[in-house]
């Protein structure tokens, strides 16, 4: 852990390095103007004047270094904790976008919100802490009981004492808080999950009146943080009695027996103990409790980063389990599809497939339609093809793989593979900017004309056209000012203007009325003919003209055929086609768009 969080230390290492040397530098000075003042002080009973003076002088020019070395320890420290917090969340984002879809599902995306900013936080503080505190508080602490014992070891020995007593109680609080400040990051994440779910679902919270529901489960995730959060701290609060307790102790301790000891030698240095030498102990023996106090603020702040370290490096260390070849293919020479003896599970360890024994060629430009109920695993089909997922691994003595151009998908680079593979998802994702932004998100370089093209294409032309701005029309977060139909088919023209050899439309024409559908099928068949199209459908009239059509049933590949020879041979095309004609389902004309 601490070698992957100390990699993104980067640019930051000068800085890490003169923070503790400042620190150094200011405890040193500082341990030394309490010897300075012991001088002073037993001058003024001489009548030294000119030791006075000159003493004074060292004084104020020590505490001048001090000023300086603790103002740059300060700049220094909080440019290297906010340039490491930097780039922990950097590196996390960069990683995120490598991740298939595999490692995705390993962490929820609220768990992912929290890692990117709460626990970076507590990294930030953390390492602040570190470089400041931990190296000034035990070198100070050090330095200062040496010093303690040079005026008088007797005396000094009752910080040795408290500072063991003290580390002790400090151990017994630091076990005990890890444990619960390990818990209290899971709580957060379910906090931000209430969060996340109640804003995207904004509108069926309210649809449904679910508001109080919704509250109550936000104030229970939100107790359970509480809960765990006053538990380790009212731990951690136990530290500050003991502390308090313990150097008023020692004050009176060492004022009790200084005193003693200086009526005992008459103030005299070489027979004991002066009053000069009773006010530097006194001033050591705040610096030694004042470092132990920083100690314990020290190891709260680190045990509750480490849970946090946890989960920020097991973010950098996920590795992606789709990644490029050693020497990647940049060309997909055409959109034919083989599927050879292809069997997916999304997890190893289950016992049946997703996907069982796939068989099929599927030539350039073809048309192919894809029906099937719910869950027979028709995206997870498609999905394949551009891999989003990995095909599992062939048994022995079996050939198995997914060919695209005639080569083994595995062997292409990722970016161009999915360049030439355009993918209209089920869930339809729209970006907050103008109409033209969000449609070259298929390709940045299209220019206004490629992208109305794509549009007449899509049949999104109509409503566009309608709109007082047209293409500079602004998209609001998620397309909430578009309507179902209106997105899906701005995600089909954007889709369209990476000029795929191969487009894949997941039930991507739910919400668009059947006129408009077969317009844009028609225009799919008339202008992009060179184009492998696999169109997933529930209505039998979107693929009903398809080259072929696969019929899926529990993850295999039921029949595939023609719309005529499927009703005529298919139970379950058959029963679908029948139900949907008998019962007019397919009524909605112009105007039918959700």
């Amino acid at each position: 852990m601490l070698r992957t969080l100390g990699r993104q230390i980067k640019e930051f290492k000068l800085a890490s390095i003169l923070t503790p040397i400042c620190m150094l530098a200011e405890v040193i000075v500082e341990n030394f103007i309490p010897l300075l003042m012991a001088i002073i002080i037993d001058s003024i009973g001489s009548g030294d004047l000119k030791k006075i003076y000159i003493t004074s002088l060292v004084m104020l020019l020590l505490a001048l270094v001090g000023l300086i070395t603790g103002f740059g320890g300060g700049v220094f420290g909080a440019k290297a904790s906010t340039g490491f917090a930097r780039n922990l969340r950097k590196a996390m984002y960069e990683n995120i976008q490598t991740f298939s879809f595999s490692n995705i599902d390993k962490f929820s995306t609220a768990g992912l919100v929290t890692r990117l900013t709460t626990d970076v936080t507590n990294m930030q503080n953390a390492y602040q802490m570190i470089l400041r505190m931990a190296v000034r508080a035990p070198f100070s602490m050090i330095v200062a009981m040496i010093m303690a014992f040079t005026v008088s070891s007797k005396l000094a020995s009752i910080y040795l004492i408290a500072v063991i007593i003290l580390g002790i109680i400090l151990a017994l609080l630091t076990t005990r808080v890890y444990g619960y400040f390990s818990q209290v990051f899971k709580k957060y994440d379910e906090l931000n999950e209430s969060v996340q779910e109640n804003v995207t679902a904004m509108r069926v919270v309210k649809a449904y009146v679910r508001e109080d529901y919704e509250k109550g489960k936000f104030g229970k995730a939100s107790y359970n943080v509480y809960r765990m959060f006053i538990k380790a701290e009212g731990l951690v609060s136990l530290n500050a009695p003991f502390m308090m307790t313990t150097v008023y102790t020692c004050i009176l301790l060492i004022s009790w027996l200084g005193a003693k000891a200086i009526v005992a030698s008459g103030n005299n240095a070489m027979l004991g103990l002066t009053t000069g030498d009773l006010t530097s102990l006194l001033a050591y023996c705040m610096n030694i409790l004042m470092s132990l106090m920083m100690l314990s603020m020290v190891f709260v702040m680190i045990t509750m980063s480490l849970s946090s370290g946890k989960r920020i490096t097991e973010v950098l260390e996920e590795k992606a389990d789709i990644v490029n070849p050693e020497n990647p293919d940049f060309t997909v020479p055409d959109g034919s599809i083989t599927f050879k003896n292809v069997n997916f599970r999304y997890n190893k360890t289950s016992e049946k497939p997703v996907l069982e024994n796939i068989n099929i060629d599927i030539k350039s430009g073809e048309t192919i339609g894809i029906m099937g109920a719910t869950g027979s695993a028709k995206s997870s089909f498609v999905n394949l093809i551009c891999r989003l997922y990995d095909i599992e691994p062939p048994k022995d003595g079996e050939e198995s793989y997914l060919l695209v151009g005639g080569k083994d998908v595995r062997t292409y680079d990722l970016d161009t593979l999915r360049q030439e593979v355009s993918v209209v998802l089920q869930k339809n994702v729209l970006f907050s900017g103008s109409i033209l932004d969000n449609l070259r998100w298929g390709n940045p370089d299209a220019s206004e004309e490629e992208c109305i093209n794509a549009c007449k294409l899509a049949c999104a032309d109509e409503f566009i056209e309608q709109m007082p701005e047209k293409y500079n029309t602004h998209i609001e977060q998620g397309g909430a000012n578009v309507s179902g139909g209106q997105k899906q088919r701005l995600c089909i023209a954007r889709a369209l203007l990476k000029k795929p050899k191969i487009l894949i439309l997941d039930d991507s024409t739910s919400a668009v009325d059947t006129l408009t559908d077969s317009k844009i099928r028609k225009a799919f068949r008339e202008e992009i003919p060179d184009t492998t199209k696999i169109i997933i459908a529930q209505r039998i009239s979107s693929i009903m003209d398809a080259d072929r059509i696969i019929v899926m049933d529990d993850g295999k590949i039921n029949a595939i055929g023609n719309h005529e020879y499927l009703v005529a041979n298919n139970e379950i095309y058959r029963e679908i086609y029948n139900q949907q004609t008998n019962d007019n389902a397919d009524f909605d004309g112009k105007g039918g768009e959700s």
